[in-house]
C-alpha cells in the first residue's frame, strides 16, 4: 500500500500557514492568508515515505485565480527511500491582487498521476498596497 505523509507549509513576507494531511484524513486552515503583489512565496511541503520499500513521486503545485484558471504550474519529481523524509519547494510570485487558490499534489508520477497523498489547498488574498 503506497501513502505519504504530507505537511503543507506556506512562507511569505506575512504569514506562515500550515495544513497537516495523513493517511486517512486532511485538515487544513480555513482562513484566508494575505499575500503582497510581487513578494515572493515559497510552497513547501514536507513529504516521507512510511513505507519499507523505495517510492518515487511527483510533486506538484498549482495555483488558480478567482475564475479557476491556472496561472502557475510547476513539478519535480525525485524518489525516497524507505523512511525517508524531504521538504520540495517551488516559488511563486503574484503579479495582480485577488484571491487564489494554491493547491499542492504528489503524485506516483507525472505519466501516472495516481495519488500518493491527499491534494492539499489553501485560499489566499493578494493585495497591492499601491492601490
Amino acid at each position: 500500500m503506497k501513502f505519504l505523509i504530507l505537511l503543507l507549509i506556506l512562507f511569505s513576507t506575512t504569514s506562515l500557514a500550515f495544513a497537516d494531511t495523513g493517511y486517512v484524513s486532511a485538515q487544513i486552515s480555513s482562513d484566508v492568508h494575505t499575500l503582497i503583489v510581487g513578494n515572493q512565496i515559497m510552497i513547501t511541503a514536507d513529504i516521507s515515505n512510511n513505507q519499507n520499500t523505495q517510492q518515487s513521486f511527483a510533486y506538484l503545485t498549482q495555483v488558480k485565480d478567482e475564475q479557476q484558471a491556472v496561472i502557475s504550474l510547476s513539478w519535480l519529481t525525485g524518489s525516497l527511500s524507505p523512511s525517508q523524509s524531504f521538504s520540495p519547494a517551488q516559488s511563486w510570485t503574484p503579479t495582480e491582487s485577488g484571491l487564489y487558490v494554491i493547491e499542492i499534489f504528489v503524485w506516483e508520477s507525472i505519466d501516472n498521476p495516481e495519488a500518493l497523498s491527499p491534494p492539499l489547498s489553501m485560499t489566499v488574498t493578494v493585495v497591492d498596497p499601491n492601490t
